[in-house]
């Protein structure tokens, strides 16, 4: 755990922070600033900066991630009309908090904004 990172913190259970989906590996989480009706961050709880940082090493976790996004959109009724996963890479790709973290927001149509 990164001591000043807020997702390795929420991850390992210091905030108190419900989990909507966890196992060894993963645990996700209601946004604090949703966009749409449904809007989960799924993370790593190892920290990784982001996705940049990702190796081939960790194509089982990246697995994990996106099996974790698919179980928690069936269990919130959006695989039926779709949903978005995304992820931010640095300060112009607009990542907040520097930790790698899935988006998976639905619940409404998207649309792409500028």
């Amino acid at each position: 755990m990164e001591i000043d990172c807020i997702f390795c913190k929420i991850a390992s259970g210091a905030m108190g922070v419900p989990p909507v989906y966890e196992d060894e590996e993963v645990f996700a989480f209601g946004d604090i600033a949703p966009v749409a009706p449904v809007h989960i961050l799924i993370v790593p709880k190892r920290h990784i900066q982001s996705a940049h940082e990702l190796t081939e090493t960790d194509a089982a976790l990246l697995g994990k991630m996106f099996s974790a996004a698919r179980k928690i959109a069936g269990e919130t009724g959006i695989d039926e009309t779709g949903y978005r996963l995304a992820t931010n890479i640095g300060p112009d790709g607009g990542q907040s908090v520097p930790h790698l973290h899935l988006h998976l927001i639905g619940g409404r149509k998207l649309k792409w904004e500028h």
